[in-house]
């Protein structure tokens, strides 16, 4: 759905994928903010940028390694903590404005595809956007785009939403007024705009970011009533904002303490501690309506790229080619992510094979009353969410590119690093992996020729996607056939020992088989039993009262029709017909002793014409849907032509179709 500036449309709540994506040499930095109900950050870890690329909550990841011209979110709002309201997408510039880009769109993938696009085509002239927000609505989510741009760069932006910056400018204010704060259902809660002349009653001339000062620094007991004097609004004690040591606890005007949590890339943590958590009283001006506890400030943070450390060079793995986990070098009961090229930072602890404890996460497994183990709630969850958007991208990828390549690669990689088992992941693309080999088989037999690179791209699929079955069993055993018969036909004959027949000198038999030699005559057709021999020089026939020698050099064509192969010759009878138990192999054999015998291919003309080519094949596939056009089957699908070749019919889109082998075979040589 396309949106407009201040429109907003419902997403599904699942695994989404936000693009920002424009046409210019700039590179724009896309990051996040997740917001409480009060529409500000709980803490610096709630802003996601390049400083530190993923939430705590895994609900929003930065991908640092984009295609050119892009950047990219994922959102994961299942993963979403029930204290974040909304999910704020945005980005900046280094030395350039937004009216530099072109193209500048923004969109929402889901599983099946983009639900939301916000093209921004009348980009101000900022260095810093808000381009949208996912918020809560009704129990469910939904996502508006807004447009709202920041001149002071990423610094102002993330200081409006609460964070403070270590770099000196005080919060920047945006070029004109946001149309909204918050969601749909608080705009009433929305902070006043700084436009507000100083002399209103009740309500000084300050900025959001001072408001936000004043209320959570001011000590306790300070006057907040109707008659209270500007500088009352003012803090009396600023509380001093510093690095965290591991040895120190910071003491607040108020008597709460300032204790260091963990720390994050760039940036400085405290925490409130909950014993001593006081209320601060409320001022006329402020929205909050009930009394609040006294909201801690977080940490500096800094927007400084981190600079790259000099990495200290660890052994490869043993299968270098394969991104993997693990051991790590550096700490051996450990696993560590290889990416195909080199080590990362991800690691996780080892887990143990254990029939108590999940194989994924270690955790502990409940006990079936019958005996076994009940599967683990939150990896069977969390697979299936994955494996949702896996499959759909697997089955893109299968479709376009085939069951190799990079793109194929990162894809069993991501399973190996969410720790996935990859018979899970088969079985759940297992019918669009039965459709691809099917296609493959359909565009092999087009051309009644199935070369090796084809079959073995067949049998590299098969094995490669785990398939089985009676259906895959057949296949194989139909590609098997025609490689065999394509064989003959390329020359690849057996040599067979005959001690009964009197043959010429350096004479080789590559065929003897039953048949019967068929002769029209005034009163009917003459059907003689006897025996077949192909050979190096000539093609016999030995029957009873009756024999047939056809030199090589005479030989014009040989074709199989229904259970007969008619031989095609410049002899004074003409050639003959030969009926045989297997006419296809008969007449695959003959047309290999033909090309070694003339040194060339038989029949040049009529073999290339049924040539097909792939675009041709990819075409008729397309419109006919993968299915015959006679009863709809999808399995055994085989390229006919409407007008056979045998009455003049072409070798094009519009005179071919595609048949299931039984539609096929009834139709015959009939239009």
């Amino acid at each position: 759905m396309e949106l407009s500036k201040g429109a907003n449309t419902p997403i599904p709540t699942s695994l989404l994928a936000v693009v920002i994506s424009w046409r210019s040499d700039h590179m724009v930095d896309a990051h996040a903010l997740l917001l409480g109900s009060d529409g500000s950050v709980r803490g610096d870890r709630d802003l996601v940028f390049y400083n530190a690329p993923r939430h705590i909550s895994q609900a929003v990841t930065l991908d640092q390694d984009p295609d050119p011209g892009t950047a990219r979110l994922s959102v994961s709002l299942p993963r979403t903590e029930a204290e974040v309201d909304r999910i704020v997408v945005s980005g900046s510039l280094e030395d350039a404005t937004f009216p530099d880009l072109h193209g500048l769109t923004l969109t929402v993938f889901a599983v099946d595809g983009p639900v939301a696009v916000f093209a921004l085509d009348d980009a101000e002239s900022v260095s810093a956007m808000m381009f949208g927000e996912f918020y809560r609505r009704d129990g469910g989510w939904r996502f508006r785009a807004v447009g709202q741009g920041w001149a002071s760069g990423m610094a102002g932006l993330v200081t409006e939403f609460g964070i403070q910056v270590d770099e000196g400018p005080a919060a920047g204010r945006p070029v004109a007024p946001p149309a909204h704060r918050g969601s749909d259902r608080d705009k009433s809660s929305s902070r006043a705009p700084a436009e507000e002349p100083a002399d209103r009653p009740g309500r000084p001339s300050a900025g959001i970011a001072d408001l936000r000062t004043a209320v959570l620094d001011r000590p306790a007991g300070a006057g907040g009533g109707p008659d209270a004097t500007e500088d009352s609004h003012r803090p009396a004690n600023p509380i001093p904002v510093s690095r965290d040591t591991p040895d120190r606890t910071a003491v607040l005007p108020n008597g709460a303490t300032r204790t260091p949590s963990g720390a994050h890339p760039g940036n400085a943590h405290y925490r409130l501690d909950e014993t001593s958590t006081t209320a601060a009283p409320a001022a006329p001006w402020d929205r909050f309506t009930d009394p609040q506890p006294t909201r801690q400030l977080a940490g500096t943070v800094s927007l400084h790229r981190s600079a790259p450390t000099e990495q200290v060079r660890l052994p490869a793995p043993p299968d270098p080619a394969r991104a993997d986990w693990y051991r790590d070098p550096e700490d051996p009961v450990r696993l560590r992510w290889w990416d195909g090229e080199r080590w990362t930072a991800d690691r996780r602890p080892v887990t143990r094979p254990h029939a108590h404890e999940c194989e994924r996460c270690g955790a502990r497994r409940r006990r079936r009353v019958f005996g076994g183990h009940q599967p683990c709630s939150s990896c069977a969850v969390e697979t299936e969410e994955f494996l949702i958007h896996w499959h759909t991208r697997a089955a893109r990828v299968l479709t376009s590119a085939g069951p190799r390549g990079p793109e194929w690669e990162e894809l069993w990689a991501s399973l190996r690093y969410q720790r996935i088992d990859a018979a899970a992941a088969r079985a759940a693309l297992e019918p669009a992996a039965l459709q691809y080999v099917e296609r493959r088989v359909a565009f092999a037999f087009a051309d009644g020729q199935i070369s090796a690179e084809e079959y073995d791209d067949v049998e590299y699929a098969i094995t490669d996607l785990g398939l089985s079955g009676p259906l895959i069993d057949e296949l194989r055993s139909r590609m098997g056939r025609g490689r065999a018969l394509s064989r003959l036909r390329e020359g690849d004959l057996p040599a067979i020992a005959t001690p009964d027949l009197h043959l010429d000198a350096e004479e080789l038999v590559y065929l003897d088989i039953a048949a019967t030699h068929i002769r029209e005559l005034a009163r009917g057709p003459k059907h003689t039993d006897g025996r077949l021999i192909v050979s190096t020089k000539k093609l016999r026939f030995v029957g009873a009262g009756a024999g047939v020698e056809l030199p090589w050099s005479r030989i014009v064509s040989v074709a199989a029709e229904h259970d007969a192969v008619v031989v095609a010759a410049t002899s004074a009878r003409g050639g003959a017909i030969f009926a045989v138990a297997d006419p296809q192999y008969l007449a695959a054999a003959l047309e290999g002793a033909l090309r070694i015998a003339k040194r060339l291919v038989l029949a040049p003309g009529q073999r290339d014409s049924r040539s097909i080519s792939q675009e041709v094949k990819a075409e008729v596939w397309q419109r006919d849907g993968g299915r015959c056009v006679e009863c709809g089957d999808s399995h055994y699908l085989e390229f006919d032509h409407v007008i056979p070749l045998s009455r003049g019919g072409a070798t094009s889109a519009a005179n071919l179709q595609i048949l299931c082998r039984g539609c096929n075979r009834t139709k015959g040589a009939n239009i």
